[in-house]
């Protein structure tokens, strides 16, 4: 059984001596396909199947190497040297393929940690706490077109757009998670409000995609630090024990003070 405590932290610096996490990072390293380095294995393979990881997986690297949007589906399919009939059968147009990139941050990132029989007998601040953790290590493996794909679009409406569906899925995800917890609670009262909760998750992600943009500590410790002082306290505040917890994350922030620069 794992320590409850998942997380030690010395001297400022983050210690991941969790023994999921070790398997979480393994698996990404040896698994995640949306990975733009593996690419190079499946285009040696001259009888890979056209799927809808290889497409994303040749859209990340087209976007790296040409520095813009495909422009049409024609133009795409005949520089990555696929077949517009494959393309459709999993995309309807160019931007149902953007958009698709992000959903699938969030689904492997929930596949991994359901592949540990471990997850299940986590609490909910424990996976809250895994979901950050892993989906930011897999956000590092694919850093330059993260940045890419945020950085490009100025109009924040388009950016939103792009990250609904990832909206969708981490609401639906936290919500899951305090209606798991509000079915063990005696009393309606001490329930926690699972729509505001889950929004709460949402904004969450977006401060913590911000701070990790901007982290140049190595190999982004401050961003390791951020998520454990932010999820304690959202759970904390939910759980009506706050104060600890509030000044230890403004403490940290205040410290950290040139990110709101």
């Amino acid at each position: 059984m794992l320590n409850s405590n998942l997380f030690d932290f010395k001297k400022n610096e983050t210690t991941l001596t969790n023994i999921l996490f070790k398997f979480l990072i393994e698996k990404l390293n040896n698994d995640y396909i949306c990975n733009v380095k593996l690419i190079k294995m499946a285009s040696a393979k001259k009888t890979t199947k056209i799927d809808k990881q290889i497409i994303i997986t040749k859209y990340m690297q087209y976007v790296l190497d040409y520095e813009h949007y495909p422009k049409s589906v024609y133009k795409f399919c005949k520089d990555v040297k696929i077949k517009e009939e494959d393309f459709y059968k999993y995309f309807g147009n160019v931007d149902a393929l953007i958009r698709s990139v992000w959903n699938e941050f969030f689904s492997n990132t929930h596949q991994v940690m359901l592949d540990n029989k471990e997850y299940e007998n986590f609490s909910s601040r424990e996976k809250m706490l895994t979901f950050f953790y892993t989906f930011f290590e897999l956000l590092k493996m694919n850093r330059s077109f993260v940045l890419f794909d945020l950085d490009t679009d100025n109009d924040s409406l388009k950016k939103m757009k792009k990250l609904s569906g990832l909206r969708k899925q981490v609401r639906e995800f936290a919500a899951k998670l305090i209606e798991d917890d509000n079915e063990e609670k005696q009393y309606k009262l001490t329930q926690r409000p699972v729509t505001l909760f889950a929004e709460g998750a949402w904004i969450q992600l977006v401060f913590l995609l911000k701070f990790w943009i901007d982290d140049d500590s190595a190999d982004f410790e401050k961003t390791d630090m951020a998520i454990e002082k932010s999820v304690n306290t959202i759970f904390d505040v939910f759980d009506n024990t706050p104060l600890d917890s509030i000044i230890d994350f403004s403490k940290f922030l205040w410290k950290e003070k040139s990110f709101w620069n």
